[in-house]
């Protein structure tokens, strides 16, 4: 079956051309131009990613983004014409796999869609069993964590990050080892983009353990995941 996109975007001229060349590079996309088609839509899934215009009629792209990640974990692409690296960052902290800013070719978009798939069906790296206090739980095959019996509801790029420091507890990671575990292009990201992904992580966690803080910071390294709690 061919990878089914959901587009969401309100010109319809880019709506016509990301769409025909999704086609052309052999997924199923569906189009629509508000939040509100957008919500419905989603639930007629499931969807391997969202391509999602953050400058929607009816709603904010960034809102929809935090509405679909209480419950999902689907990849998303964030469209704008906004170029600040703070907008980028803020896509990134709620949720967001990668940004791309119009004007922008068809084709690069098609090129980002397969490199999201590719990053989160890619094989796992083997995993260390020793997980402190059996706290975390890492099921590969469903790309899911679960804490303290929970499972956590994290985009592709924050399980990436957490896997990566649950593989090691106590090893220190720098950032850039970290964008090289969980970017396709490390060379298009941002070492803040690496700190924006670890906040939104610390806040998940935070909402199954309200006084647990398994990630620890050693400024001017990086980050490590805690031996115990």
């Amino acid at each position: 079956m061919k990878p089914r996109i959901l587009v969401v975007e309100d010109e319809p001229s880019i709506l016509d051309n990301i769409t025909y060349s999704l086609e052309t590079e052999g997924f199923e996309p569906h189009g629509c131009t508000t939040g509100g088609e957008a919500r419905t839509a989603l639930q007629r899934g499931p969807w391997a990613l969202v391509v999602l215009d953050v400058g929607l009629p009816d709603v904010s792209g960034f809102e929809l983004c935090r509405e679909i990640r209480h419950t999902s974990n689907v990849p998303i692409i964030f469209l704008t014409a906004r170029a600040s690296e703070v907008d980028r960052v803020v896509g990134l902290e709620i949720g967001g796999d990668d940004y791309m800013i119009k004007p922008f070719s068809p084709r690069e978009l098609s090129a980002r869609v397969k490199a999201v798939l590719r990053r989160i069906h890619a094989p796992a790296p083997e995993q260390n069993a020793a997980v402190p206090n059996g706290e975390f739980r890492i099921d590969e095959q469903r790309a899911q964590i679960h804490f303290s019996g929970v499972r956590l509801v994290l985009s592709g790029t924050e399980f990436r990050l957490l896997r990566a420091l649950c593989s090691q507890p106590g090893r220190v990671f720098s950032r850039g080892q970290l964008m090289e575990i969980a970017w396709d292009d490390p060379g298009a990201a941002l070492e803040r983009t690496v700190d924006a992904h670890i906040k939104s992580l610390r806040a998940k966690l935070k909402e199954v353990r309200r006084e647990a803080d398994p990630i620890e910071t050693h400024r001017g390294f990086g980050y490590s995941l805690r031996e115990s709690l």
